[in-house]
């Protein structure tokens, strides 16, 4: 597969009436917009195609579905009041983009040295991240979408898979619904987990749809543990980062773990 023929490919499965589809030869970058709301999405050809290779068309799949409902997210119209139930935290790489490409900001806080939290308007198969023109709309201020979010992640479930390596515990936290990552932030949550801890408590959230705890209890532990995150971030959707996080008194520290054995 190389560019010509995955450009196609991607043409021909999300054209559609009030979209507009464009290409930039330059970046090698098909752009995707929506003629409803002026709005759209740009995607990368070489790293679909570096997917492709691996996994054939799932790779295209999963582009045409994020596409789709990412635009379908963009052209609905967004309402706070009276759905403050829809409004969820979100971690993001520190990184990510600080304001829509129209150039109004997110509504984000700090979190760790790797990672931010953006709040979102869930949409049933996805979100919209909530900016500084939606709460105008809606006349709320930052505060309030905070606290709400806040205590919508901690009413998610957080049911955990459990794997032993290495006289090491690792726990896996994926229900898929968006908010995976953002259960690091339910405190109640982690505080009891730490209670069954018997080493070192380390976190990890490599993308959007995963969170993984570990009981790390000797250093073969540190290499699985940075092994997985590193796995996970190089194959997710949303990737947030590689590193992992000691959680000790209720604190997040970020640490690098050079990892010896394959």
């Amino acid at each position: 597969m190389d560019s010509k023929k995955m450009r196609r490919e991607l043409e021909a499965r999300l054209a559609g009436k009030d979209r507009v589809i464009s290409y930039d030869r330059d970046k090698d970058q098909l752009r995707i917009e929506s003629e409803l709301v002026g709005k759209g999405i740009t995607v990368s050809l070489p790293g679909i195609i570096a997917k492709w290779n691996i996994e054939k068309e799932k790779a295209i799949d999963e582009i045409v579905y994020y596409v789709d409902e990412g635009l379908r997210a963009m052209e609905d119209p967004i309402q706070l009041t009276d759905h403050e139930k829809k409004i969820f935290p979100v971690i993001r790489s520190a990184s990510f983009p600080a304001e829509a490409e129209e150039g109004i900001p997110f509504l984000i806080d700090e979190h760790t040295a790797e990672t931010k939290i953006y709040y979102a308007y869930d949409m049933g198969k996805t979100y919209r991240l909530i900016d500084a023109k939606i709460m105008q709309k809606e006349g709320w201020d930052a505060s309030r979408i905070k606290e709400i979010a806040l205590f919508n992640v901690r009413s998610l479930s957080t049911p955990l898979k459990e794997d032993q390596v290495a006289g090491n515990t690792f726990y896996f936290l994926n229900t898929n619904d968006g908010y995976d990552a953002s259960r690091i932030l339910n405190k109640g949550f982690l505080n009891e987990i730490e209670k069954q801890i018997t080493g070192k408590m380390v976190l990890s959230v490599p993308h959007q749809d995963v969170l993984i705890i570990a009981d790390i209890r000797n250093d073969r532990g540190y290499d699985v543990i940075a092994q997985m995150a590193m796995s996970f971030f190089t194959n997710g959707r949303v990737p947030i980062t590689a590193l992992s996080f000691y959680y000790e008194f209720g604190e997040l520290e970020p640490i690098f773990i050079l990892g010896k054995n394959k």
